[in-house]
């Protein structure tokens, strides 16, 4: 495949865009097939396990163990540390403000509902939605309530990052970050880079909630439920299907990472996502499957923005099991004509589904007038947060950052050698070709400030084209070297000041200047990526993780295509590549280095952020585009830098 070095000026565009289709789309496009080409078995899968009582009994400890296997480690247990800050003595019940530590120094508040009279009663966990105000939200004051009224002891907790834990703070307590979803967010990244996860670091303080539960002498420990709304409801599936001591549940506004909520609405909050959930075929039903055949009930609005035709078909899914299970009546969606969150006919239903379970009970409920508390009412620190309250919290972003400090002795002992052959697993990329060929469309020229450029679409199967321009030396000047050019902000950028690539070509050098995937061209559009999740391009970073191929290494499948074109071009073949790299395409170029040796030598415009460091940064933007899950137990990109030694150049 040979180019000519004298191009034509026919056809001349000022566009420097390669693709003519709406290229911001492509991506995404991609990801979503490549998602639901991972779930396109599950259907068939629970078809089967649904004919028997073994085989839904299967499938159930099947998408449980991979469940387990996504959500990451969790701690060992430590002691609880609980304390009783105070209580508030209504009527019929009384509020008890509780703190125990889930970690050394790491405190979680919650509050306890007793209610009068003695006897052991039910324990409940209510997990909170993300509201700012957690345990002090209006709707789980009333839930709470409401189930205390009716002989349940409710144990009301406080995630990471709302109510009285915030995470990333000053000194006086002011958080650092737009609130809590954007803290549960980039938390999700940083814990990502240590192979673990925020929805983890949460199951752990329920988990110890449930042993603090275990210890008050007016609970039932035969009788334990959980329940919780919206990113409480989360919470609750997470719990539940791991959890074996619960009884009864409920969802409420019930959302969780599955094939058909990413295409409606893209990811969710970092609280929400577990990389590699998409390639463990998990599914919006597939939790509520894991508690089956336990009593559980799904609280719905028809009108909410969790999309309801969904929430059936889940239910609907999830039926299917307990049916073949032996325990249809088990399960009942509750439908109401309302929106998001736990209203007081949801708040009835859940309560009463409670009590028949848990009481023989199938009376109905009513809720009258019930008086809430203010959130400093409800405090369980003197300060109102526990950065301040206690001068020696450890923070999640503090102990992500210490174990990666621990792990730093380890990753500095690895050879050049080990570093290779662990980026190569990391990224799944072998060192010799794949066997998947490249083609190539060779399209018309542009012009740009004196250069003469040929738009190129290199192909190869399995992976989105990637648009790319090539500029030859003057026919003149024979090439002794290629220049991927690879710009954080996309090929045009540099064609605006074209000074440098023409000083290349002087001097024989080849210049490509490539948009690898989800940049230049392909960038999404910010309409579709939430500035509260701090990075540009959330909604490509998290499908890429949730189907287990993080987009840097997508990226450097990309660079495998062009040093691909490289050696077929007559040109081209057999001269010295090198690669200059900015922003989010240094990764993937340091990355590449250490794969293929055909790139000499990589130039990095800009000193690239080490893993290590975006843990001690931890409102840094754009994290997720350099995330690769659990790399800090195995090197950094200052391991990488060290053992390319002379092939790197810094600026």
């Amino acid at each position: 495949m040979a180019l000519a070095t004298g191009y034509s000026a026919r056809a001349q565009q000022p566009s420097s865009n390669v693709l003519d289709w709406k290229a911001p789309a492509t991506l995404s496009t991609y990801l979503l097939q490549q998602m639901h080409a991972q779930y396109a078995s599950r259907a068939a899968e629970l078809d089967r396990a649904a004919q028997s009582t073994a085989g839904a009994a299967a499938y159930r400890d099947s998408v449980r163990a991979r469940f387990r296997r996504v959500l990451g480690p969790l701690p060992t247990r430590t002691p609880l540390r609980a304390q009783v800050t105070g209580k508030l003595t209504r009527d019929q019940y009384r509020i008890e403000k509780i703190i125990y530590e889930s970690t050394p120094n790491h405190h979680v508040t919650a509050n306890l509902y007793v209610p009068a009279g003695k006897g052991k009663k039910p324990g409940v966990l209510l997990f909170c939605g993300h509201e700012q105000e957690a345990k002090a939200t209006v709707s789980y004051q009333k839930t709470a309530i409401l189930f205390a009224q009716h002989g349940f002891v409710v144990l009301v907790i406080d995630p990471i990052s709302q109510g009285e834990r915030m995470q990333l703070t000053d000194a006086a307590g002011k958080p650092l970050a737009r609130g809590g979803t954007t803290e549960h967010t980039l938390l999700n990244a940083d814990a990502a880079l240590l192979g673990e996860t925020v929805p983890a670091e949460q199951f752990w303080d329920n988990e110890r909630g449930l042993d603090y539960l275990l210890t008050r002498a007016e609970v039932d420990t035969a009788r334990l439920g959980c329940l919780g709304n919206s990113g409480g409801a989360t919470q609750t599936a997470y719990f539940m299907a791991l959890e074996k001591r619960m009884k009864v549940a409920a969802l409420c506004s019930y959302v969780a990472s599955g094939e058909r909520n990413l295409e409606l609405t893209g990811p969710a909050d970092g609280c929400v996502q577990l990389p590699g959930a998409g390639r463990a075929c998990l599914d919006l039903a597939d939790w509520p499957i894991m508690f089956a055949p336990k009593p559980l009930l799904v609280l719905a609005g028809r009108y909410d923005f969790v999309d309801y035709t969904q929430i059936e078909a889940a239910t609907a899914e999830t039926r299917r099991v307990y049916t073949a299970l032996g325990h249809p009546n088990q399960l009942n969606l509750f439908t109401y004509d309302d929106g998001h969150g736990i209203s007081q006919p949801k708040r009835e239903a859940a309560v009463a589904w409670f009590r028949r379970w848990f009481y023989g009970d199938a009376s109905p409920i009513r809720e009258g007038a019930l008086a809430t508390l203010s959130e400093k009412e409800l405090r369980c620190t003197a300060t109102g947060q526990v950065n301040t309250a206690f001068p020696n919290e450890v923070t999640l972003a503090a102990a992500h950052l210490a174990a990666a400090q621990k792990l730093a002795p380890a990753r500095a002992a690895a050879t050049p050698e080990a570093i290779g052959a662990l980026v190569r697993r990391e990224l799944n990329i072998s060192s010799s070709a794949d066997g998947r060929p490249l083609s190539m469309a060779l399209l018309d020229t542009v012009r740009r400030n004196g250069l003469v450029l040929r738009k190129l679409i290199l192909r190869r199967e399995g992976e989105p084209p990637l648009p790319a321009l090539l500029a030859m030396p003057p026919a003149s000047v024979r090439p002794t070297r290629v220049l991927i050019w690879l710009p954080d902000a996309g090929k045009a950028t540099i064609l605006d000041s074209a000074a440098q690539v023409q000083a290349y070509l002087r001097q024989g050098t080849a210049v490509l200047l490539a948009d690898l995937r989800g940049l230049g061209e392909t960038t999404d559009p910010a309409a579709f990526n939430d500035p509260k999740y701090y990075n540009r391009e959330y909604r490509n970073a998290l499908l890429a993780l949730h189907i287990g191929r993080p987009l840097l290494a997508q990226r450097v499948e990309d660079l495998n295509s062009i040093q691909m074109f490289v050696r077929n071009q007559t040109q081209l073949s057999g001269l010295p590549m090198e690669m200059r790299a900015r922003g989010r395409a240094v990764g993937p170029a340091l990355h590449a280095a250490f794969i293929w040796p055909t790139f000499a030598r990589v130039v990095v415009e800009q000193p690239p952020r080490s893993y290590q460091q975006l843990l001690a940064q931890p409102t840094a933007k754009d994290v997720y585009s350099e995330v690769l899950p659990g790399v800090l137990q195995r090197y950094d990109l200052p391991d990488l830098q060290r053992a390319l030694g002379s092939r790197l150049v810094l600026p």
